[in-house]
């Protein structure tokens, strides 16, 4: 299996996008990527790469929420208390059970994340990551969608996956999947240790539009050309900007918003759609609880 190379930061200024075989971006680097196939295209061949497929990551890859995995590994390992569980859950749901993004709820789940691994090495995150994608988030990849992604890789397309889960997370999934590499939160470092604050800002709406453009233009991508996927109205920024969006699993606004644009529809879910829809609420709800109980159940142990 290939190297994964990180691009996670050990200051505020991002280090270049780990890239293959040498090639050089002529503009400002994408801190947020990941590349986890070996060698690089040189600029001769890039025009033979024009097009991309971008994956959003939760409910769209896979069933549920990758961030609920590891932060139930790090309960598991002692990283987070009773205290820091409910704090977190609790903004997590009040942001699920109001269905509007305020940026300052967005601020404040973002800065308690952070703080929880204020101090965490990045050996022992990555290791982490690597036991949470095999055990808890490969079992939970749908397959319909990982066929498409490995469709888009067949017609000699690049296949990125792009979330707000950390990078270190996203990077070993693209990994495990064989996939071009992903685009993802990234936490900064110091000393081999996570500091509690950012490189950049969290991958996450209109961040994600970004990402995939800056991406686009160090990579010789044509935008127009790539195809994007996600479940959720919050990535309407990076669907926009590509010339094929596709709704997988959509949410209420994002179904509207594809029967508007004429998009296709793809919908994996199980069960009435009344339960569907409101999977992501209870999920959020039921975080605090879960984390507790195994906050408690390592406690007795």
């Amino acid at each position: 299996m290939s190297e994964i190379e990180a691009s996670s930061s050990a200051s505020a200024t991002p280090r270049s996008t780990a890239v293959r075989g040498g090639g050089v971006a002529r503009t400002q680097p994408n801190p947020h990527s990941v590349v986890v196939e070996p060698g690089a295209p040189g600029e001769d061949e890039l025009a033979h790469i024009p097009s991309a497929a971008f994956f959003d990551v939760d409910n769209t890859l896979m069933h549920g929420a990758s961030t609920y995995y590891l932060a139930r590994a790090l309960a598991r390992h002692g990283v987070l208390s009773g205290r820091d569980i409910l704090g977190f859950a609790w903004k997590q749901a009040r942001f699920k059970f109001q269905g509007v993004e305020h940026h300052g709820h967005i601020s404040q789940i973002k800065s308690s994340a952070l703080e929880l691994v204020a101090g965490y090495p990045v050996d022992e995150m990555r290791a982490l990551c690597e036991e949470v994608v095999d055990r808890d988030i490969s079992p939970r990849i749908l397959a319909p969608v990982r066929r498409l992604a490995e469709r888009h890789l067949e017609a000699d397309q690049e296949v990125w996956l792009v979330t707000a889960s950390p990078v270190e997370l996203a990077g070993v999934l693209a990994a495990r999947l064989g996939l071009t590499g992903a685009l993802g939160t990234i936490a900064e470092i110091e000393n081999g240790c996570y500091t509690g604050r950012l490189v950049g800002d969290l991958m996450h709406g209109p961040a994600k539009a970004e990402g995939i453009a800056q991406l686009a233009a160090e990579r010789g991508l044509d935008l127009s050309q790539c195809t994007a996927y996600s479940d959720s109205a919050n990535d309407l920024p990076m669907l926009r900007k590509v010339g094929r969006a596709i709704a997988v699993n959509p949410d209420t606004r994002l179904a509207r918003q594809a029967r508007h644009h004429g998009w296709p529809v793809l919908d994996y879910r199980r069960g009435r759609r009344a339960a569907k829809l409101a999977l992501p609420a209870a999920t959020a709800a039921g975080v605090g609880a879960g984390l507790l109980y195994l906050y408690k159940s390592r406690e007795r142990d």
